[in-house]
């Protein structure tokens, strides 16, 4: 059961790292840790399971539940850029059907 905690622990570094890059508006970095979160997750969803140890069970949780507040501040960086990011693509949107607009009636 140790290799559980192991990548678990693993996969925490790299919720850790995401929550770095999120942080500091590395978006491109953030992106290929995201790749890299998701195949750590592939690769430890067949052999997961409950620790038979109260020590493990208890660093397990742990390890879970720092990756929930990893995800939480990921998340209060990126909502923000996210909604920035959209008023940016209906700015361009409204521009172009304008501009659609005018040319139509030259």
């Amino acid at each position: 059961m140790h290799m559980i905690i192991e990548d678990y622990q693993r996969l925490s570094n790299i919720t850790e790292q995401m929550r770095n890059a999120a942080a500091a508006g590395e978006w491109d970095d953030l992106i290929e840790l995201e790749k890299r979160c998701s195949q750590e997750v592939e690769k430890i969803k067949p052999r997961d399971g409950v620790p038979t140890d109260e020590a493990s069970r208890k660093q397990k949780a742990d390890l879970i539940r720092k990756m929930l507040a990893d995800d939480k501040a990921i998340r209060s960086y990126t909502e923000p850029w996210m909604r920035q990011l959209e008023r940016i693509m209906q700015s361009a949107r409204s521009e172009q059907r304008v501009q659609n607009a005018y040319l139509a009636q030259g």
